[in-house]
């Protein structure tokens, strides 16, 4: 393959005439489709696509293990495009190499996954071609990027599933997992501090079967990264524990095939290819600045742009003749002999080892295995009761020892969040050099809450059951990969425990006030915050059942009383996300609503209320979104329209209660950030005590 030599930048007359070379002519096809889609748009990001279109060309033709008819095989090659703002170049590879049309979950249209036309619609309404790539959307998508460092994360958290796989399943002439994890990433990518996050963690775990492909063009939005970004990255990943190479020239494409190849070979760490590339590659006028990044290139840039590429100036979207066979030569000949010999592998598999073909069954599919649920248990009443927190590591134990794909861990805190798994044969996910196993369930994230959520996710595109667990103000620090989550429907289950100022003397820094109300904002989110033992149960057993979402269980610090069940309603209520957890003979005076610790604190003030011959209704309501999805005859069950004196309590933002409160109700919530003290003494500062619930509901009832 002839390399593209930088130089020919500066030739007065460009290319000339069109390339004979037919690798050349495969590389300028993504080129120029890049552009023209981003033109046609009159929006997007052409100068990287033009600039790596030979890196990416280099490992799609001639490296990667593909197979674009079965674009779901399970050994397949991962490759992320962390810089989603370069789709069309990802939407060109697509194209070129002839992908199916087979999305996660078993959609099939009998169709490519991209056509010409879909290109011709980047960026518009409801085409196959958003302006960053979208997992499920788009066949051969990997994973939904674009804000920057997310991939990078997802990455190392699918080399952590590869390695999982391998350990676990493999045997003795069958090797069914040996694939390799590839991230084309950039500037953005190693500015922002996820990518930090996941690459030290990579480092550490020794993880030799990743490779970030680095474009350093030295460009961004602002101009050159110059004015912000100036460390070497080099000597960076160095001492992350990283094999660190570099490509000089980003059209070597012979230089960088052997980079790739040296890459694979180093199996004990992680390999960091940095590319040196120039933004815009071949635009006489913009080439090398910020204005080839963000926007089109214009008209008669294009029009010259193509003259140097020695291009049909007057042809858009144009694909030469011989050029997808070219392509498709390499990946797709390569890709259907492997999945063809991996299916044979996998079948004779299953003949010698069915339990274990029958649990990848599970995982391939996203489905739960049998008895999953058979030792969830019943805790009994109790008036000290126990810190959600706690409960809900014994029955994450329970459920993970008939899970045997769930996994996870915590961001440094798992003695804190009780997220630990202790069963016999659990295990730590470590290289044996650090004294564990790539077989281990227990993962331990470090300080870095916003990689653990990345991380987990790609995990969870592996068709692992990953959860991750910190503390709920920490949350902060994982709002992108949780709204990640939930755009790409993957069933991570994040455990966020110290919910409330119930945390105490760790003050306002510490105590969560506005979370709940922000993970409740988030489409696509379950949030569970459970009042007892067994509400905690019931959580594990409705989120586990959801499989097209992600999961959030809010926890408490504090022991909560475990209620009685005989006296007030089962706890299998939660499912339906709010219930009558006791009521009142004939029609209620007033209804008292609360969630997680706060019940607790109703039911004290109803006993009052009783006892002074005010009818209560109590309503547990762990779960706002399970609620709304009930049908309105439920839900007005619960919360009879007519019935308007309402009160609802809750340790947090005042935000979104009004909608079951109405205007006529009242709120007993947070509406600051808390104090620094024992905890019993900020409910009394806070107004969460029984005299204050028994005042508001005596002012709704007007008694």
């Amino acid at each position: 393959m002839r390399s593209l030599s930088r130089s020919l930048l500066m030739a007065p007359e460009g290319g000339g005439s069109m390339p004979t070379n037919i690798d050349t002519l495969c590389i300028n096809t993504v080129r120029t489709l890049s552009m023209d889609a981003v033109q046609k748009a009159n929006s997007g990001h052409p100068g990287t696509a033009m600039a790596l279109a030979p890196v990416a060309y280099t490992l799609w033709r001639d490296v990667l293990d593909y197979d674009p008819a079965n674009p779901l095989w399970p050994n397949r090659d991962r490759f992320v495009l962390s810089i989603g703002h370069a789709s069309m170049l990802l939407y060109s590879l697509i194209h070129l190499a002839g992908i199916r049309d087979v999305r996660p979950g078993g959609i099939t249209h009998d169709r490519p996954a991209l056509t010409l036309e879909d290109l011709e619609q980047f960026r518009q309404l409801d085409s196959l071609t958003p302006g960053h790539p979208e997992y499920h959307h788009t066949a051969g998508v990997e994973t939904t990027t674009g804000p920057l460092g997310q991939g990078c994360g997802n990455s190392v958290g699918m080399a952590i599933a590869e390695k999982w796989l391998a350990e676990h399943y493999n045997r003795d002439g069958f090797k069914l997992f040996d694939h390799h994890v590839y991230a084309l990433c950039g500037d953005g990518d190693n500015m922002e501090g996820v990518s930090s996050e996941a690459a030290s963690i990579a480092g550490h775990l020794k993880l030799g079967n990743l490779t970030w492909i680095y474009d350093s063009n030295q460009i961004s939005i602002e101009g050159s990264t110059h004015i912000a970004f100036t460390e070497s990255v080099h000597k960076r990943f160095e001492a992350y524990g990283w094999h660190v190479l570099e490509l000089r020239d980003a059209n070597d494409t012979g230089d960088m095939r052997r980079l790739l190849e040296e890459a694979k070979a180093e199996t004990s760490r992680p390999t960091l290819i940095i590319v040196h590339s120039i933004i815009g590659w071949g635009a006489p006028h913009l080439a090398g600045t910020a204005e080839a990044h963000g926007a089109p290139l214009g008209v008669e840039e294009i029009r010259e742009t193509k003259k140097f590429y020695g291009w049909p100036e007057d042809r858009s979207f144009y694909v030469p003749e011989g050029v997808p066979e070219h392509f498709q030569a390499g990946i797709a000949t390569r890709g259907a002999a492997a999945s063809k010999a991996w299916n044979e592998l996998f079948a004779a598999y299953r003949a010698k080892y069915p339990a274990e073909a029958t649990q990848l069954d599970h995982i391939f599919a996203g489905t739960l295995p049998e008895g999953w649920d058979a030792d969830i248990p019943v805790f009994d009443a109790d008036a000290k009761g126990i810190a959600s927190r706690a409960s809900s590591g014994k029955v994450l134990n329970e459920i993970a020892k008939n899970y045997p794909w769930m996994l996870g861990g915590s961001a440094d805190l798992s003695p804190s969040t009780k997220t630990h798994l202790t069963f016999d044969g659990a295990g730590d996910f470590q290289p044996p050099q650090w004294n564990g196993t790539y077989g281990g369930r227990n993962l331990h994230f470090g300080v870095r809450e916003h990689a653990m959520g990345s991380i987990s996710n790609g995990m969870a595109l592996y068709g692992l059951r990953a959860y991750c667990s910190g503390f709920l103000i920490f949350s902060d620090y994982m709002k992108p990969p949780i709204r990640l989550s939930a755009l790409m429907k993957l069933p991570v289950t994040y455990i966020f425990t110290h919910d409330s100022i119930g945390v105490g003397e760790d003050g306002p820094t510490h105590q969560p006030i506005e979370q709940l109300a922000q993970l409740r904002a988030t489409p696509g989110v379950t949030l569970i915050r459970p009042a007892d033992a067994n509400e905690v149960s019931e959580a594990w057993r409705t989120l586990v059942q959801l499989t097209d979402r992600p999961s959030v269980l809010a926890l408490s610090r504090q022991n909560l009383p475990t209620i009685c069940r005989k006296t007030y309603a089962p706890a299998t209520g939660l499912a339906k996300g709010a219930y009558v957890l006791a009521d009142s003979a004939g029609r209620p005076d007033v209804i008292l609503m609360a969630t997680g610790s706060e019940v607790g604190l109703i039911i004290k003030a109803a006993e009052k209320l009783k006892a002074d011959g005010i009818k209560v209704r109590l309503v547990s309501m762990p779960s706002w979104d399970l609620f709304e999805a009930q049908p309105k005859s439920y839900r007005d069950s619960v919360l009879p329209p007519d019935i308007t004196a309402r009160v609802a309590v809750e340790q947090a933002a005042q935000l979104g209660w009004d909608r079951y409160t109405g205007l006529a109700g009242e709120t007993i919530v947070m509406h600051g950030f808390g104090a620094s003290a024992p905890a019993g003494q900020l409910e009394v500062k806070f107004g969460f005590t029984v005299e204050a619930v028994v005042a508001a509901a005596r002012r709704q009832a007007g008694k």
